[in-house]
């Protein structure tokens, strides 16, 4: 092995286990799945301490300062904002995601790049004109040249026939 391959391969070690190292500093604790069920029977038993509803998902915090997360039913439920009212739950509203000014124009501005890439094509092609190269009217054109075939047309001493 070339010692450049040496150093690449000891450089992917070293870049391996730092991001191990690094991974293992940012361990977030998975919080608990609870149901729906056990949900509100937590929130009915004063165990809750604030939740962030965020469409179907729901992210809480215990008061002993356990995370847990709940999957919603598709059904409305009514009575549920009425129980974190009543028994002291901290609701945390969350802004919807938006997407980023440039990912905005990237998709606003798609339709007219491909136009102008396709002008830009007929614009190239049509550069040829009436030489050998091509044109817009070079279809269907032989690239032979024309004329006559001076192969078994030769008079005597090489000079052509005359015609008439």
């Amino acid at each position: 092995m070339s010692d450049m391959g040496k150093n690449l391969l000891l450089w992917l070690i070293i870049a391996a286990v730092l991001l191990t190292v690094f991974n293992n500093f940012n361990v977030k604790p998975e919080p608990e799945t609870l149901s729906y069920s056990d949900f509100i029977q937590q929130v009915r038993s004063d165990e809750v301490l604030q939740v962030e509803i965020d469409g179907l998902i729901i992210d809480g915090m215990r008061r002993s300062g356990e995370p847990f997360q709940v999957v919603r039913p598709g059904i409305d439920d009514q009575k549920l904002l009425d129980d974190l009212y009543n028994h002291n739950v901290e609701i945390v509203g969350k802004l919807p995601e938006q997407q980023s000014i440039w990912a905005q124009l990237l998709i606003a501005s798609f339709p007219i790049l491909i136009i102008i890439a396709v002008f830009m094509l007929f614009m190239r092609q049509m550069q040829g004109g009436g030489s050998g190269r091509g044109g817009p009217m070079a279809f269907g054109k032989s690239n032979r040249r024309g004329g006559r075939s001076q192969r078994g047309r030769a008079g005597a001493g090489g000079i052509p026939p005359r015609s008439g």
